[in-house]
């Protein structure tokens, strides 16, 4: 009899489990790296015993009262309420735990504004920020493997993305950033150009590998301090 773990995971099964997973990060069940890192996982599985360890810690869809098998909506927002980060000759940071359920707006003059959205929990479908850099810096820290949607302007100043993105028409998670720079900077950055993460995701990928012997899902290697140049974080 034909183990049903061992049956190839068809391209709906896989994109059933982005959408739980997806779900469960509203919910506030997964930081933004574990969202990115379990996404790929998914397009990169090839079995549904592959599948099944990813979304083994996160209860079934009709096991939470008010679950749904369907998308989830997205939290409702007016469209104007923004959570705002301001460092005017001077430096604000968030960094760790924190909850994003609204836009987020960061402001840089002559100071440093860094926002690590790397353990937030992202309860909205779309992380949407107005980041503004005059004379000054604005970095925004993300897990690799999502989309990062820039635009707006730089006068003398720069605006940028280095963040190692998933392949194309893949549903992952999207940071979309507003930029306005003026003398100053505006950069978005992935795990792998910014400071080291110490957080659970580590301990899933062992989890993976000891599971039904399943080789471990690819993700992108993490260079030790000494590879990269030194960065201010």
């Amino acid at each position: 009899m034909t183990d049903p773990g061992g049956v190839r995971a068809s391209d709906a099964e896989r994109e059933a489990v982005v959408e739980r997973l997806r779900v469960a990060s509203v919910d506030g069940r997964l930081t933004l790296a574990e969202l990115a890192d379990r996404t790929e996982a998914a397009y990169t599985a090839t079995t549904r015993a592959e599948l099944a360890v990813i979304t083994e810690d996160l209860p079934a869809a009709d096991a939470a009262p008010g679950a749904v098998t369907g998308s989830a909506p997205a939290r409702p927002r007016d469209g104007r309420r923004r959570r705002w980060f301001v460092g005017i000759m001077g430096d604000t940071k968030r960094r760790g735990t924190w909850r994003v359920d609204e836009e987020l707006g960061a402001v840089a003059v002559m100071g440093d504004v860094v926002l690590d959205l790397r353990e937030a929990e992202v309860r909205t479908n779309l992380v949407d920020i107005t980041a503004v850099s005059v004379m000054g810096d604005v970095k925004i820290i993300v897990p690799d493997g999502v989309h990062v949607d820039l635009d707006g302007m730089a006068v003398m100043g720069s605006k940028r993305v280095d963040v190692q993105e998933a392949p194309a028409g893949q549903n992952v998670p999207v940071v979309r950033v507003h930029a306005y720079a003026v003398m100053g900077d505006v950069k978005v950055l992935g795990d792998s150009r910014a400071e080291p993460l110490r957080r659970g995701l580590a301990a899933w990928r062992e989890h993976w590998n000891r599971l039904h012997g399943i080789a471990s899902p690819p993700h992108h290697p993490m260079p030790g301090p000494d590879a990269l140049p030194r960065r201010d974080t």
